[in-house]
């Protein structure tokens, strides 16, 4: 029997795991190999793998150790073996990878080693395929692929600037994009620019983006690659002009020998971003070891006189009880009419958004008191540690908010006394809004429901002007104020709201337009907005669509109400440059900081 069959290759997936097992049993008695491709995909069987490999550690050391958990192998032959391939993933076992050997594919880090990777794919038949004037704009075309697939993989250390989900690109797109060129080479007398923009982009790369603002980032990305510009001799990928096609006179040698010689690192402009974009890369970067060493230290101290953990957590879960702010009462508190009706029987709807937001915070603030009580009482041994309460424990102890706090809460990245502060704030704002009735200018960043609000204005709008509210948007006009004290009066239509920040960019109060940060800054505080309803219109395409999030992850998902839990609206907000410079930037607006 041949090497090649007596290699056994499964695939794991649903239904696999046993016969997996069958092939495993029955290679360790005729000395076959057998290879388990993506045990990542069988999460559930993960725990039977580890007892059957448990099981061939016992058998083939010839040791009685007693393991209740394993699947004991009468025999195992001498050159059976069993190779595993699997993606990161927390459900592969841990013991497995102790009493194997273990091999890792690393994906190249760097525009030049993706440059690298993806030309030492290209054979020399492919690079001259072709002829006359036609294959020097194919050579070029494969270097700006090339370059694509590099810029778009390196985005992602750069976090939610780069993409709002990290994406698994790998090189099965390059080569598939790579043959679409190529076919459209064979069968098209010039080069159809959109087509190959719209294949590259939305099928061969794009069937992987499910955010639409990640859609057009890419799209923003290669119409600066793939454009008719691409075939002039002076086209650079990069404005410092260190990244450029080389000359279609050379041979695929000749390409390989211009990447070897390109720097080891890049820059942010590569990508298109701001040189502050490298600030943000490295604060992810620290933020990521730091909690890597918190979750790797000691929990218990040893040093004489030092408080220990359980009085750590139960002076900091006393304090933060007693610090609570009082449940907001909508009956008692709220101002003269706040609930009263037209002539047609309506409550204002600004007046339903802020009984609404109240039993939202009331909620909270009761899950606040009651597992706080909760581990107090456990703490002193009066009611047992359950699971959820010991991970609140944990969190306190380093700092963080408590996974029971934030499923009842707002989306929040923030430290736990950042949170806790920024909590009092958001009460007390809405008890002045309850108590004082409705603002000059609103603080939309501390609601908890952001779009509920803005439904409330638009249907205020539509009842005033008696118009539908389907037939109404808003447009954002931003104010020269940068603090809302300096707001005396609402407007006559509309809304004035406060409190948002810009990641990547400001506003300047001077051309009132969108312009770079400055030096060593990775956002900047954002005027005040006036939401104005108006009749729905056709955007500007001069204009910069600019996402607004509630926090920095930007990511979210679809909830049970139909909105997204992270992303509120969008701003068109005036630029005197291209709207595809902001997007490569990645700009958003978010609701509030990570600190």
């Amino acid at each position: 029997m041949g090497s090649e069959e007596r290699l056994h290759i499964i695939s794991l997936g649903q239904g696999q795991g046993p016969i997996a097992a069958q092939l495993i049993n029955k290679a360790t008695k005729n000395g076959d190999w057998v290879m388990l491709q993506n045990c990542h995909l069988a999460s559930s069987w993960m725990p039977t793998l580890e007892k059957i490999v448990a099981g061939l550690n016992i058998t083939g050391n010839g040791s009685n150790i007693n393991n209740s958990s394993a699947i004991e192998i009468s025999e195992i032959h001498k050159d059976f073996r069993l190779i595993l391939s699997s993606m990161p993933t927390s459900s592969f076992p841990i013991s497995v990878l102790q009493n194997g050997v273990k091999l890792t594919n690393e994906a190249p880090k760097g525009i030049r080693a993706n440059l690298m990777r993806s030309f030492a794919g290209i054979s020399d038949q492919l690079f001259e395929h072709g002829g006359g004037e036609k294959i020097k704009a194919w050579k070029k075309l494969l270097m700006a692929l090339s370059f694509f697939h590099a810029v778009i993989l390196e985005r992602k250390k750069f976090g939610p600037l780069g993409w709002n989900i990290k994406y698994e690109f790998n090189e099965s797109d390059f080569q598939v994009s790579m043959e679409v060129i190529r076919l459209f080479f064979e069968e098209q007398q010039t080069i159809p620019w959109d087509a190959l923009r719209y294949i590259v982009g939305e099928i061969s790369y794009g069937g992987r983006v499910a955010d639409e603002w990640d859609r057009r980032c890419i799209q923003a990305i290669l119409r600066r690659y793939f454009s008719p510009t691409l075939l002039e001799d002076n086209f650079t990928f990069s404005s410092s002009g260190i990244y450029y096609p080389p000359s279609p006179e050379l041979d695929i040698i000749g390409y390989r020998e211009y990447i070897e010689k390109l720097p080891f690192t890049e820059k942010p402009e590569v990508f298109g971003m701001n040189t502050n974009a490298e600030l943000s890369y490295q604060s992810q970067e620290t933020s990521r070891i730091l909690n890597t060493v918190l979750t790797v230290q000691p929990r218990m101290i040893t040093s004489v006189g030092a408080k220990s953990n359980d009085e750590i957590v139960n002076e900091l879960g006393s304090n933060i009880l007693n610090s609570l702010p009082n449940n907001l009462n909508v009956e008692e508190e709220g101002f003269p009419g706040m609930l009263e009706t037209d002539n047609m029987g309506r409550i204002n709807s600004l007046s339903t958004v802020v009984v609404q937001e109240c039993w939202r915070f009331n909620k909270l603030l009761d899950v606040l008191r009651t597992t706080l009580v909760d581990l107090d009482q456990a703490l002193r041994g009066l009611v047992v540690m359950s699971s959820d309460l010991e991970k609140m424990y944990n969190s306190l102890l380093d700092g963080k908010v408590p996974s029971v706090w934030a499923h009842a809460a707002y989306p929040s990245l923030k430290p736990l006394n950042s949170w806790i502060d920024d909590l009092k704030k958001r009460i007390e704002f809405m008890r002045k809004w309850l108590s004082t009735g409705h603002p000059s200018c609103y603080w939309m960043s501390g609601l908890f429901f952001p779009q509920g609000f803005l439904t409330g204005v638009l249907q205020t709008h539509a009842r005033k002007h008696n118009v539908p509210i389907d037939s109404l948007s808003f447009t954002f006009e931003v104010r020269d104020d940068l603090h809302e004290t300096t707001i005396t009066k609402p407007p006559a239509d509309g809304v004035y709201v406060y409190g948002l920040f810009m990641d990547g960019a400001r506003w300047n109060t001077e051309s009132h337009l969108l312009s770079d940060l400055l030096p060593n800054e990775t956002f900047s505080r954002f005027p005040v907005i006036h939401l104005l309803p108006k009749e729905k219109s056709s955007v500007s395409p001069y204009d910069y669509q600019c996402p607004i999030y509630k926090t920095s992850a930007r990511a979210g998902t679809l909830s049970t109400t139909g909105h997204s839990t992270n992303y509120i609206i969008t701003a068109q907000l005036r630029t005197d440059k291209d709207p595809n410079y902001w997007v490569l930037r990645g700009i958003a607006l978010l609701c509030q900081l990570d600190t």
